[in-house]
């Protein structure tokens, strides 16, 4: 089995120590905070060692040559063949805020600016690293259970590590899955919100589902979207990304884009895939479109 070898970085407050955590239960050796320049002695004794089938390297933006430090060491493992994924973690500025003031913990970039401004300052900063990432995982909404589970079904060190589908349906009022891949807006397709007898329902119920696919326009949109992801998937597989995220968005999130999260789900499970469908949405019930 070749061995995983996962950098995880990003934002500051983000959830790496959590992340961490969560790979030293998964099986993977782990160091944190270990300085760029050393990463490269760090990973080519993790590649010797024939007991290590996954090491994980946590690193910060601590430490002012961080920067310089970190090419240097990525632009090393691309010449001497060093195979590794990139794991950033991010969240939006009031979560960063709430969680440094539960925590009572100074941001590595605070001064006297603030820490707003720390937060912006690194945001802007990691912004290319951002980019290089094979993962990008928005922790703004999950909880430290939720991101667990998002990386064992990523990174469990297993013979076969399948590649993964996460379909998602959303409502576009309660705000985009950051970390979606592609997203999908089926908002134009007539709205099951303003049948009486539908409404109450969500689109996991079959009559909600009838309604919504009795539209022609709707057969011909799922169609055209099963054979996009159809051509798309095969490209983020050769990509070497290990889970990619399809989300689907109506108003509320309850009726159309659920109807199409299963729907598309099925499809891609007759093809053979790896499918997991999470309806983000689906239990908000305070009333307005869906």
């Amino acid at each position: 089995m070749a061995l995983r070898f996962i950098i995880i970085t990003g934002l500051s407050g983000a959830g790496r120590s959590e992340a961490i955590r969560a790979f030293e239960d998964l099986g993977y050796f782990c160091v944190d905070n270990l300085p760029p320049s050393l990463a490269a002695k760090f990973a080519e004794l993790v590649h010797r060692s024939p007991d290590i089938h996954g090491a994980a390297l946590g690193m910060d933006i601590r430490g002012g040559s961080f920067f310089p430090e970190l090419e240097l060491m990525l632009d090393e493992f691309a010449a001497s063949g060093v195979s590794y994924n990139i794991l950033f973690l991010e969240a939006d500025e009031e979560t960063l805020i709430r969680r440094y003031k539960l925590s009572r913990r100074r941001h590595p970039l605070e001064s006297g600016a603030g820490l707003l401004d720390a937060i912006r300052q690194e945001r802007a900063a990691l912004e290319e690293l951002r980019g290089r990432a094979d993962m990008v995982i928005d922790t703004s909404g999950l909880t430290p259970l939720q991101l667990r589970q998002r990386l064992n079904d990523a990174f469990r060190l297993v013979e076969t590590i399948p590649f993964q589908i996460r379909l998602v349906s959303f409502g576009f009022k309660h705000g985009l899955p950051k970390d979606a891949d592609l997203v999908f807006d089926v908002r134009f397709l007539p709205n099951p919100h303003y049948v009486a007898q539908l409404s109450p329902l969500t689109g996991s119920d079959p009559a909600v589902d009838a309604y919504v696919m009795g539209f022609p326009q709707a057969r011909e949109t799922l169609e055209r979207l099963e054979g996009l992801l159809d051509y798309l998937i095969p490209q983020f597989k050769s990509e070497g990304k290990p889970v990619v995220t399809v989300a689907v968005g109506c108003t509320g999130g309850q009726h159309r884009s659920v109807v199409f999260a299963n729907r598309l789900s099925r499809h891609l499970l007759q093809s053979g895939e790896t499918v997991r469908v999470e309806h983000r949405d689906i239990e908000r019930r305070a009333g307005g479109e869906s």
